[in-house]
């Protein structure tokens, strides 16, 4: 592989994170739970009455909530990030079939200079909106991590607890791409996402791949990054909901936590153990990172058995997760309003 397309497979590194996730819904494995300090709440003071969980996708899917949850009682609201609303041109012609792959490797892309800032300024409006109503879970995976740190640090005293999902949540290190060049990211499948990449993206200023491709090894190479084990239904159900355009820089921004603000928000990390794209031990690294520098607060733990991109069996105990942290911390569960 050359180091050009290793370079745009690692920009995509998070592709299909949660975006696969919520395109689907049940069985891994959950672990226990390890170093919760209710006395660190941010300025909501624990809140109580119905949570609302603000979604933030992973790298190239689409906005959504998570209908499982609603069913029991929470609130969901999906980020409609820049680049990626429906309206924003994603989907064209030349991406249909019978593809333009000679259109698709030049036209203008909605991802063009669109970065952090334009992310996390969405996902802070629509927190601010539903912070009105009561406590907020603000909840992401993958990329959508980097989100997550930009809005804990913006605005804290809004949001009630912070969920990472098999997400980035840079400490240490500056960014996503950082994290990937070290020892714990080396063993990554990122690089075979290569493979469904189209268009250069120092022509497009974004990152473009090919999902709806019918190359059947650029396939079994992202399903072996994304969603090893997945029969074909499961994989190709997830694939089609993602986007094929995604920003060039966010992987590469400065998205560290600011240990005086988002440091006092009550947070908890999904771990994916059988994760390809960001490998336990790089999950395990940022986990370790933040109890570091916030030793009074620390991660609440859980593991699922699960890929990057969760299947429904295994996606089912991650709702089975949030649903126990959004009645714990909000007392929705003992009759209080």
């Amino acid at each position: 592989m050359t180091g050009h397309s290793r370079r745009t497979a690692l920009r995509a590194a998070a592709v299909a994170g949660t975006a696969g996730a919520l395109g689907l819904t049940v069985g891994g494995t959950a672990g226990g739970t390890a170093g919760h300090t209710a006395g660190a709440t941010a300025g909501t003071g624990g809140r109580r009455g119905t949570t609302t969980f603000v979604i933030v996708t992973g790298a190239s899917g689409s906005p959504g909530g998570i209908n499982d949850l609603a069913l029991r009682g929470h609130r969901t609201v999906g980020v409609d990030l820049p680049g990626h609303r429906l309206s924003d041109g994603q989907f064209t012609l030349d991406y249909q079939a019978p593809q333009d792959l000679t259109s698709l490797a030049t036209r203008p892309s909605p991802m063009r200079d669109v970065g952090l800032d334009d992310f996390a300024d969405a996902a802070i409006a629509v927190v601010r909106r539903v912070a009105e109503f009561g406590p907020v879970i603000l909840y992401g995976g993958s990329m959508g991590g980097a989100t997550l740190n930009r809005v804990g640090n913006a605005v804290p005293d809004l949001i009630d607890r912070i969920v990472y999902d098999t997400a980035f949540c840079c400490v240490d290190l500056a960014s996503p791409n950082d994290y990937y060049a070290t020892p714990e990211g080396a063993t990554t499948l990122a690089p075979n996402l290569a493979g469904l990449t189209v268009a250069d993206p120092a022509v497009l200023g974004a990152v473009r791949a090919n999902y709806r491709s019918a190359d059947p090894a650029a396939l079994a190479a992202a399903r072996e990054a994304l969603m090893d084990g997945a029969s074909d239904a499961e994989f190709y159900g997830m694939i089609a909901t993602l986007q094929p355009d995604e920003s060039v820089t966010v992987g590469g921004e400065d998205c560290r936590v600011d240990a005086g603000t988002w440091g006092r928000i009550p947070r908890t990390y999904i771990r994916h153990t059988l994760d390809r794209m960001i490998p336990i031990a790089m999950q395990d690294r940022m986990i370790a990172e933040a109890d570091a520098l916030i030793p009074d607060n620390p991660f609440e733990v859980h593991s699922v058995d699960a890929p990057h991109a969760a299947n429904a069996a295994q996606f089912a105990r991650i709702v089975d997760i949030l649903d126990g942290l959004a009645t714990r911390d909000s007392g929705q569960g003992d009759g209080d309003e």
